[in-house]
């Protein structure tokens, strides 16, 4: 080995099948995995001399080589080869220097060769003599001439041994043409192979009486440089050579020696006359850099004597030849994710100059993931950063190869290299989040909308399915309330929604490709349910059947305002559609009556007179803010009574006739008199326990009635009932009495109640407590006012808490009805305790009714508001 490189010694007409060396062992390398690493060789020449055997590296002759054919004039017999394995990718340069054998004999151009000599020749005269042409080298080509044996003529081998080829008879002794006019010579020529070989010539020389004198160049050997590039025409040099002789004699004629070659006659030509030497083919340093022309110049007499030169041409290497990029392998596709420094493609690159001209550079455009690497004349293409397929599906890389000629020249070679996918995008959603409105009622199988999210991969990565991942939605799978389609993404509604039931809720949705491994992400999809108009307005207060109507009663001593009753209706929808407007029909006094279109009060609009109507009829329609809207009816009979706190008549009893009144009369004496004895052991009962309750506390039970406990009444309140007695404000003080209703879900308001079931109870108290903000804000306040009613206990009593909006203005229109914001359960929670609003109903029919004693001079029982 040699510079990295294997160099192998064959001789050449080796026969095929003759052992060379063995490749494996030289290089180091297992010959049992040539096959499998798919060796082969690669050579520039078109035969294939060589061949190795897969199973033991052995190297040898595929063909014999004829050197002389392959080399011609070269000294020098190279045959370069390169070795080329995969699996890892690896690359052997070798060398076969072929040597030359003996397999040609000298041989001469022509077999006889005729020379005249004048006779008045002196002894020292020298004729040249034409040379032997063997196409070895080295020491098998000529190495000696030898001439038969003649005492006029000797051979002078001084020229010959010193390089220049010349071959000289030179005459020992004077002529006489009368004693031989021709002398008959053998020449002959001998290389150096073992055992050599010779060639031989016949020399006639004929002795003649004519010009003694031959030309002679000023020069005998001329060396002149020349481009390779020259065109043909162009002057090598110009020979001049002289003839002393005078006439045909001393004329001299120029031409190529016998021992100029044949190529060589073709590239350049010789002018007669003038002896000029110009190019006549086209030159190239890359087949020969240097010439031998040997030129004679004849002279024209009887007997010519001629001259001899050499013209030795050194070819200028000009850089004609651009480098030649050969793409030994290649291997695409390569995967995306390859590691940096993988191998993508194997060159080899070649230029026929020499010198600067030779060195060779390649280079890839800038910005690329690949970059190359070079040993000697090979180079590799590797990856250089990370390969995205997504950015890059392929690559056209063209390589240029430029020498260092001047003006260098340039090649180039485009490499298609192709980037393989791998999975390495999640699929991405074209929306961050998904909101849907759907209305309420819906079909089955109703289109939601279409959820859309893409793979920047291809093939099967880039192919993209959904799926619902797995929830619960109020205690239910998914899968109950929405439905997608794995292909398309589409979402259908699996059931009807209904906005009082849910009003919203989300979906988590999964998008997976269909790599290996497969990636996937997801997104929130937020399903709103649109509230329709589906609920009619419900009335819960007054309540009338279809065979009667609601009974209320007004003291006939109403005055103009009074309050006669409030319309409570709720309605199931929310929003706009739970927005409630009350109206009046129909009515039997159409001027009497009035209700507030959002509050649903029923009021007088004037005094009633002492011969209006004992009854009037009323019809409240209930309709709602929806599109189209939906409502409801209630009918009232209002009954003019005397006092409201008299025992209110059953307006569907049958009246009887005169002869019944008496045993009605006898069984309710009957009824009053085992009420009142069940009313005084009820007392006597309390007050016994009473007194025992004062015995607990150390004091006597005189003193627990004569004198007024530390306690107040609303710490007796927070004892009965804890839920409230956080939410009383400092310093109020409340009967002990109450009834908490709470509600749940979306119910802000905690309302207590204390109630009076018979008309003569002793207090008429009724609180409302609103626990919406803390003391002092300025929104809708709790305003408590005092009335002083005379009742059968005779007591005072703080009785009330009026929630007023200090916004609101006598001259602003009010707002919807407030009842729509309560959710279903509060509605249903309202329901169940009707019945206490009728109570305070009653309580306050019995004020109105001390209202319109104003004319005694009684303080008016009305309560003040405070704004």
């Amino acid at each position: 080995t040699a510079d990295g490189q294997i160099v192998y010694s064959i001789a050449e007409e080796t026969e095929c099948g003759a052992s060379v060396g063995n490749i494996a062992k030289d290089l180091g390398i297992d010959a049992a995995t040539l096959s499998a690493r798919k060796f082969r060789m690669i050579t520039g020449s078109s035969k294939q001399y060589f061949n190795i055997n897969a199973s033991t590296g052995a190297l040898s002759v595929n063909e014999p080589i004829d050197r002389e054919q392959l080399c011609e004039l070269k000294s020098v017999c190279l045959l370069n080869y390169e070795l080329v394995l995969e699996n890892p990718l690896e690359l052997y340069r070798m060398e076969f220097k072929v040597l030359d054998i003996n397999d040609n004999s000298p041989s001469f151009p022509l077999s006889e060769y005729h020379i005249n000599m004048p006779e008045f020749l002196s002894p020292g005269a020298r004729f040249t003599l034409p040379n032997a042409q063997d196409l070895d080298e080295g020491a098998n080509s000529v190495q000696n001439y030898t001439l038969s044996p003649d005492r006029h003529f000797a051979l002078d081998l001084k020229g010959f041994q010193s390089g220049s080829k010349l071959l000289e008879l030179v005459l020992q002794q004077p002529l006489d043409r009368e004693q031989s006019a021709l002398q008959q010579l053998v020449l002959t020529a001998v290389d150096g192979g073992d055992p050599p070989k010779s060639g031989t010539a016949q020399i006639s020389v004929r002795v003649v009486d004519t010009n003694d004198n031959p030309p002679a160049f000023d020069r005998s050997t001329y060396t002149v440089s020349l481009l390779e590039n020259s065109l043909p025409g162009t002057l090598v040099v110009k020979l001049n050579a002289s003839d002393p002789d005078e006439g045909s004699n001393g004329d001299v004629i120029y031409s190529f020696g016998s021992y100029t070659p044949l190529k060589v006659r073709q590239l350049f030509s010789v002018d007669p006359h003038s002896g000029e030497v110009r190019v006549n083919g086209t030159l190239d340093y890359e087949e020969a850099s240097s010439y031998e022309i040997y030129v004679q110049a004849t002279d024209q007499g009887p007997v010519s004597l001629a001259g001899h030169c050499k013209v030795l041409v050194n070819i200028v290497d000009a850089n004609d030849n651009a480098p030649e990029v050969e793409l030994t392998s290649l291997y695409s596709p390569v995967p995306e994710d390859a590691r940096s420094g993988t191998v993508v493609a194997l060159m080899s690159v070649t230029d026929q100059d020499s010198g600067l001209n030779k060195q060779v550079s390649l280079r890839i455009p800038p910005g690329l993931p690949f970059t190359l690497n070079s040993f000697k004349n090979s180079y590799t293409l590797v990856t250089q950063g990370k390969l995205d397929h997504e950015k890059a599906a392929a690559y056209n890389i063209t390589v240029t190869a430029t020498d260092s000629g001047s003006p260098p020249l340039s090649s180039q070679k485009v490499i298609h290299v192709e980037i393989s996918d791998i999975n390495d995008n999640p699929p991405r959603f074209e929306e961050p989040v998904y909101s849907v409105y759907i209305p309420e009622n819906n079909p089955l199988g109703a289109f939601l909308c279409t959820i859309k999210a893409t793979d920047p991969d291809v093939a099967k990565n880039a192919y993209v399915s959904y799926s619902l991942l797995d929830g619960e939605i109020e205690g239910l799978p998914v899968a109950s309330y929405v439905s997608i389609k794995s292909d398309s993404g589409s979402m259908y509604a699996v059931r009807s929604f209904d906005y009082e039931t849910l009003r919203e809720f989300q979906v988590i949705v999964q998008a997976q490709d269909a790599g290996i491994p497969p990636l996937s992400s997801t997104v929130t999809v937020y399903i709103y349910v649109v509230d329709e108009n589906d609920h009619a307005p419900q009335i819960l207060y007054p309540t009338s059947t279809n065979t009667s109507a609601a009974l209320e009663m007004i003291p006939r001593s109403a005055y103009a305002g009074y309050l006669v009753t409030k319309i409570i209706a709720i309605d199931g929808d929310s929003g706009q559609n739970a927005w409630l407007f009350f109206s009046l029909v129909q009515t039997s006094d159409p001027g009497l009556f009035r209700i507030e279109l959002h509050t649903g009060e029923i009021r007088t609009t004037r005094k009633l007179g002492e011969d209006s109507s004992p009854t009037f009829n009323l019809t409240v329609e209930v309709r709602d803010n929806g599109e189209p809207s939906m409502s409801s009816s209630v009918s009232i009979t209002i009954a003019v009574v005397d006092r409201v706190s008299k025992i209110i008549p059953d307006r569907r009893r049958h009246f009887k006739s005169p002869s019944n009144y008496s045993e009605v009369t006898l069984y309710l004496i009957i009824a009053l008199s085992a009420i009142s004895f069940v009313f005084l052991f009820t007392v006597i009962g309390l007050s016994i326990i009473k007194c025992y309750r004062y015995s607990l506390y150390g004091s006597s039970c005189c003193a627990g009635c004569c004198t007024v406990r530390e306690r107040s009444p609303a710490e007796l309140y927070k004892q009965a009932n804890n839920n409230i007695d956080a939410r009383l404000p400092q310093g109020l003080k409340v009967q002990p009495h109450f009834i908490e209703v709470r509600g749940n879900g979306s119910l802000t308001k905690t309302y207590c109640y204390k109630a009076c079931l018979t008309a003569g109870s002793g207090s008429d108290t009724f609180m409302f407590y609103n626990t919406c903000g803390p003391t002092g804000t300025t929104g809708p306040s709790a305003v408590v006012t005092e009335r002083h009613l005379t009742g059968q206990s005779g007591q005072s009593a703080q009785n009330l808490i009026i929630l007023r909006n200090d916004s609101i203005t006598p001259n602003e229109p009010k707002h919807p009805n407030p009842d729509w914001r309560y959710s279903a359960s509060l509605r249903a929670g309202m329901q169940r305790y009707v019945c206490l609003l009728c109570i305070w109903r009653r309580q306050q029919s019995c004020v109105e009714e001390q209202q319109g004693l104003s004319s005694s001079g009684q303080q008016s029982p009305v309560p003040q508001q405070v704004r």
